[in-house]
């Protein structure tokens, strides 16, 4: 019997077990990860170029600082920063590989959670038994991305790779390679790949706005030349957290003077208003993610003439290439279905409570944390808008502090019960391909707190680090 049981050892989970070493000592703990190596995303995505799409000072862990120089760093570093905090606190030993968590089943009478887990290479199931579960699984599926149909793919002769599973050794070198897709992973891809291949086309439905920012941050290396390295991390965290809150807020009420600076930006790097409309999307700044590139990477490529973006759309797919709806044809020895992910909740795990089967696509989310009515159960989930760690960090203080208080008060089960008295409304407000297929797949929010998800770090720091446990909504028995 374990008092925590962790589903995932990528950051959110690493973070989860430092935290409960330093803020719940006397708690025991064990970390189940489905795959042999620790970094979930940042193990699982092997493209080229692969890269954070948020500053490492504030996607780094508030207790260890991000030294390395990059501040949108490459996904090898990122999982070596993974690594050596689970290996320097001790954490690497208390972790299951090849553990696959299939189900999980509460009781009441026993106060306790019973977990399934599969084992690679084991025909007979793990049963463990937790007093609380902690999901650090990420938001999408490790086994499927996502794929549309396209008529005709049957006959494309060349190579059809999904990013998510891309092929060790994959050779470009002089290949034509159309990437099919214009968000996070193909401004990534379409930049490096151009560097060897014989062109690289971003063919998009629709603009995406794109941002370019330094590869590193000044002020940061300035500080850390004079000040202790902890305490200059911390002030490049405040600095770029509180730039990031102000930029979202002026984006979300001015957005259209948000839209002519992003979109001038882009001329300006590509030195061309009319490919910079390539760039410039029907919706608002941040209504779907701004997608970075570090020291304008993307648009270099494009000035270079080695890369290029195509808005327009797929008629149908050939054995050398791409038809499309316009009637231009682009030629392809590679193409890259950079088409996004399929979201999920609580890793797919299938949960039972006291018997009955429990559906999380029809709870509503406690502070972002915790769906309704699940026992003893809290879930990572970060911003949309900031760093993901951010919103991770906040959560494993709050989930201590909530261990701390039932110990101290001898509560052996804890559940926020749904109010049906508040509206719901979808949990995400993005308009993102990969978000809207999942509406029905995601829980839900409300129109009031506790219920309603902050796109705001500094009010979570004053609910969630600080707020009341025994809020009346969370019920402690």
């Amino acid at each position: 019997m374990f008092d925590v049981l962790i589903v995932g050892a990528g950051l959110s989970g690493i973070g989860a077990a430092r935290h409960l070493q330093m803020h719940c000592p006397q708690q025991t703990w064990c970390i189940l990860e489905a795959r042999d190596a620790i970094g979930g995303t940042w193990d699982l995505f092997r493209y080229p170029g692969i890269r954070s799409d948020s500053d490492m000072y504030t996607l780094g862990y508030a207790f260890k600082p991000w030294v390395d120089h990059k501040s949108i760093a490459d996904g090898s570093t990122i999982r070596a920063y993974i690594q050596s905090t689970a290996d320097e606190n001790d954490i690497t030993p208390h972790i299951r590989h090849g553990h696959s968590v299939t189900h999980a089943s509460w009781s009441t009478e026993e106060s306790c959670w019973t977990v399934t887990a599969q084992q690679r290479g084991v025909n007979t199931p793990v049963v463990l038994k937790a007093r609380f579960l902690y999901f650090c699984c990420g938001y999408y599926s490790y086994q499927k991305g996502y794929q549309p149909e396209f008529p005709g793919l049957a006959n494309f002769q060349g190579q059809w790779i999904h990013p998510q599973f891309w092929p060790e050794g994959l050779n470009y070198a002089q290949k034509k390679v159309v990437v099919i897709g214009s968000g996070a992973t193909a401004v990534t891809l379409v930049p490096e790949m151009a560097k060897t291949a014989a062109h690289v086309t971003m063919l998009q439905r629709s603009p995406t706005y794109v941002i370019s920012l330094p590869g590193e941050d000044s002020l940061s290396l300035s500080l850390q030349k004079y000040l202790p390295l902890k305490l200059a991390y911390q002030l490049t965290r405040a600095k770029n957290v509180l730039m990031g809150m102000l930029t979202y807020q002026l984006a979300r009420k001015k957005p259209e003077l948000v839209k002519k600076y992003l979109v001038s930006m882009a001329a300006k790097q590509l030195r061309s208003e009319t490919d910079a409309q390539h760039f410039s999307p029907k919706y608002k700044p941040w209504d779907e993610r701004l997608c970075v590139v570090p020291d304008g990477d993307l648009f270099k490529q494009i000035r270079a003439g080695q890369a290029s973006v195509v808005t327009d759309t797929i008629q149908s797919i050939s054995a050398k290439g791409l038809q499309l709806n316009s009637g231009q044809f682009l030629e392809a020895d590679i193409i890259v279905s950079a088409t996004g992910l399929t979201m999920n909740i609580l890793g797919d795990v299938q949960i039972q409570v006291d018997g009955k089967a429990y559906q999380a696509s029809q709870a509503m989310a406690y502070r972002g944390m915790w769906l309704s009515d699940l026992p003893n159960a809290i879930m990572t989930f970060g911003y949309t808008n900031a760093s993901w760690t951010l919103k991770a960090d906040l959560t494993s203080i709050y989930t201590c502090r909530l261990l701390n208080y039932m110990q101290k008060h001898g509560y052996k089960k804890a559940v926020p019960l749904k109010d049906s008295d508040v509206q719901e409304q979808d949990y995400l407000s993005f308009t993102s391909g990969y978000v809207q297929r999942a509406r029905n797949v995601l829980p839900k929010q409300g129109t009031r707190a506790p219920w309603q998800l902050n796109q705001n770090y500094l009010k979570d720091i004053l609910l969630i680090k600080y707020g009341r446990l025994n809020d009346g909504v969370m019920q402690f028995s």
